[in-house]
């Protein structure tokens, strides 16, 4: 049986926002390749995107953009990937969100 990519479960929710948190774009890219769905619910986080706003990934902020990420999920920690990155002073993440 192949690895569910989506699986859920755990501090982080998934494999995708795992990665995001820790900033790993690599490993965030290779996850999406893969089918990892970007808008995946769960985790302290709540999503992918807020943990990568959280953690001031700029560049897996961008990847997660591009990829279909939903700039107004609501959930987990902060509420929404705009409350992470304003709470966390990340000025180039907050203006990246805010263009979407």
């Amino acid at each position: 049986d192949a690895v569910n990519v989506n699986a859920q479960g755990g501090y982080y929710g998934n494999a995708l926002q795992a990665a995001t948190e820790k900033g790993t774009e690599p490993i965030v890219r290779l996850l999406l390749e893969r089918g990892a769905d970007v808008n995946a619910k769960g985790g302290l986080y709540g999503n992918a995107l807020q943990a990568a706003a959280a953690e001031a990934t700029e560049p897996v902020v961008r990847l997660l953009l591009e990829r279909g990420a939903d700039v107004n999920a609501q959930g987990g920690y902060y509420g929404n990937a705009l409350q992470a990155a304003s709470v966390n002073g990340t000025e180039p993440v907050v203006r990246l969100l805010l263009e979407r």
